[in-house]
């Protein structure tokens, strides 16, 4: 299998790819291994979990923790480990958690996106989100990893242009706006 990895964060202006990792509803986690060439079970979630939308990452991107800079794709449609999604960000939820190696703390947002293509999708912006749903996406964010060792801390939400610009940031990210 070709390393996702190695596909274009940003093919044409506006839409930004996602490798889904989770597909919605999915209760394990599910990661891209490298080493292995394949999608692997990373772990169950907490009882009662459930991926609510796709979760994947923006391939040829390096996020501060190590990993592709992770996204959430809010689509209709049933999906699969793999599969690409043409998307446009409408937000950036900002995290921040302890580091894997240290012990210190650091950030690891979520761009929040909607299926470029999808013609009943009216979300432009992070301020088309009703307030129950963002409240929705904080608690799973935080909640999600109740029982790893990282201590998520919500810092709040940004909108497109700044899931742009974490693309971009990335060190290995080549988004186009």
């Amino acid at each position: 299998m070709r390393d996702p990895q190695s596909l274009s964060a940003s093919p044409t202006d506006g839409v930004l790819n996602v490798v889904v990792e989770t597909p919605a509803g999915a209760t394990n986690k599910i990661k891209w291994e490298p080493e292995l060439e394949s999608f692997a079970l990373s772990r169950p979630l907490p009882l009662g979990m459930a991926y609510p939308h796709d979760w994947g990452f923006v391939p040829g991107t390096r996020a501060e923790d190590g990993d592709p800079v992770d996204a959430l794709v809010l689509s209709e449609g049933t999906t699969y480990p793999g599969l690409v999604i043409p998307s446009r960000p409408i937000a950036v939820v900002r995290l921040e958690q302890n580091r894997k190696k240290d012990g210190g703390r650091e950030r690891n947002d979520r761009i929040i996106a909607v299926v470029a293509s999808a013609p009943r999708q009216p979300l432009r912006s992070v301020a088309d989100l009703p307030p129950r749903v963002r409240e929705e996406l904080e608690r799973f964010f935080l909640n999600v990893v109740f029982f790893e060792d990282k201590a998520p801390s919500l810092l709040g939400w940004g909108d497109a242009g700044e899931a742009w610009e974490l693309v971009r940031r990335s060190p290995l990210g080549h988004g186009k706006e």
